[in-house]
């Protein structure tokens, strides 16, 4: 292109770009320079985009001077068509206002800040920054598509709109509305704020710092709204009071430190809220967060630290095994066992178990206790009659044996019956002169304890009624004595 040819507004842009000179449009009218009404600019703030695309590739430079493409307030006609440029320029192009998507696919630039500016659209797919990319305050309609990107610095998405129209319609782009799998980001992703309607995608992406998506609304209904498979960040993912609707798909993930949900509303009714399932987590924190509406799974994931009240949690879960240390806050078993019987495959021992290291681990020995006899009373109903009837059993008289109080309770409860009913009525000796003196208690003990030989059974001999009390306390003994052991047992070997 000869310079000739150039407009007023893009001769200014032209000369300042060897000295990297700001060049700004703008009025001080905060009406008129609105890039939603960009569309009404005339020529003496408007730009082609091929004039752009000519200083990218060849624009002169002056001695001396650092060149830059910095241009603020102006309408960007046509297409800014930088695909597979290399330019070791920063460009600047904020406040503007697009009529075309720009195509910076595969382009290579130094830094690049669309700020505040109004685009139908991005694509810049596998584009390399070797600095930082910013896109604070755009209002983007269709797709913005950074899959495969490179950033040496931070992303900055934070404040802006994406896949909604000028009059707050939601564009209908088909696809996903903002594209940014397996980019890398060799700082940190700043997104708070970020509205989106339709599908964003992270997945496949390695940010070497943090995500911040707090105040973030994703809106997807019925689809997936964010979709994180395999990602992985460096520090934390922080996306308190974020709202989505849809799915959030973050299987295979690996968050070292936080990932924080505090506040949050998660909706995706009737289909999966929120898929975690292999993921590697440091803390999930949904600290006050709304209950969730929806699925969640969280399927063989490993996590250091939980901090969600049982509210949170929506009546279907898969929790199988996931792996944690400490849950919060402390709260009484009680309190938590309502989730294991909600999970999708019914009883998963393995859930139960989790839970209980989880109590023995702070020393609440006491909630262990009941989350093991819990997770027997949940197995028992899996089981055939019979052994139905032998849980029953060990579950009255002793608790599975995570109840020793309730044994001796019955313990105790026999002997004073035997006691008072044989020290009312002595039983006759078998043989008077060889009979040792009657004691009702050590001759009820000898009834009870099928181990104990106190020689009282043996020398005497109960008639009628006394005789069948005799008989019911043997057998009651007998069972009382191995349902304790089977209990005491099971307990050792869990200790």
């Amino acid at each position: 292109m000869e310079i000739t040819e150039l407009t007023p507004a893009e001769r200014r842009v032209w000369d300042a770009f060897p000295r990297g000179v700001v060049v700004d449009f703008r009025t001080g009218v905060a009406a008129e320079d609105d890039p939603e009404a960009g569309d009404g600019w005339g020529p003496e703030r408007t730009v082609r985009g091929e004039v752009l695309r000519a200083l990218l590739i060849g624009g002169r430079q002056q001695d001396g001077e650092v060149a830059a493409l910095r241009v603020i307030g102006a309408r960007v006609s046509g297409t800014l068509n930088a695909r597979y440029v290399t330019a070791e320029y920063a460009v600047l192009l904020a406040g503007c206002c697009f009529e075309q998507a720009p195509n910076l696919y595969g382009a290579q630039l130094r830094q690049l800040n669309l700020s505040n500016s109004v685009l139908p659209g991005l694509t810049a797919a596998t584009i390399r920054i070797d600095g930082v990319l910013r896109l604070t305050d755009c209002r983007i309609s269709g797709p913005v598509r950074l899959g495969g990107s490179k950033i040496t610095q931070a992303l900055f998405f934070d404040r802006t709109r994406i896949g909604v129209n000028a009059d707050g319609s939601t564009a209908d782009n088909g696809e996903a509305v903002l594209q940014l799998n397996h980019a890398i980001v060799e700082d940190d992703m700043w997104l708070p704020g970020l509205v989106v309607h339709g599908e964003s995608r992270l997945e496949g992406a390695a940010v070497t710092g943090q995500i911040l998506l707090s105040d973030a609304v994703l809106l997807n209904p019925g689809g997936t709204a964010l979709q994180m498979e395999t990602l992985t960040v460096g520090s934390d993912l922080h996306a308190m009071r974020i709202r989505v609707e849809g799915r959030v798909n973050a299987r295979g993930s690996r968050i070292p430190g936080q990932l924080n949900f505090a506040k949050a509303r998660l909706s995706n009714p009737g289909g999966v809220a929120v898929r975690a399932s292999s993921c590697t987590v440091g803390e999930l924190w949904l600290r006050e967060a709304a209950p969730i509406e929806g699925r969640v799974n969280l399927r063989r994931s490993q996590i250091d630290l939980i901090h969600a009240a049982p509210a949170v949690w929506p009546p279907e879960v898969s929790l199988d095994g996931l792996t944690y240390t400490v849950l919060l806050p402390h709260l009484p078993a009680e309190q938590r066992l309502p989730l294991l019987e909600r999970d999708e495959e019914g009883y998963v021992p393995y859930s139960y178990e989790q839970l209980t290291a989880a109590y023995r681990r702070i020393g609440d020995d006491d909630a262990a206790r009941s989350v093991q006899l819990a997770k027997q009373r949940t197995h028992r109903a899996t089981l055939p009659g019979y052994a139905r009837v032998w849980g029953y059993l060990q579950d009255v008289t002793v608790g599975y044996g995570f109840r020793p109080v309730r044994a001796a309770a019955w313990l105790v409860s026999l002997l004073l019956i035997g006691s008072l009913a044989y020290g009312l009525h002595h039983p006759a000796p078998l043989k008077a002169d060889e009979a040792p003196p009657f004691s009702a208690l050590f001759y009820t003990l000898d009834l009870l304890l099928p181990i104990i030989d106190f020689g009282q059974e043996k020398a005497f001999n109960p008639q009628g009624w006394y005789q069948w009390l005799s008989y019911l306390l043997i057998a009651t003994g007998w069972l009382l004595a191995t349902t304790i052991a089977a209990g005491i047992t099971r307990s050792v070997s869990r200790q």
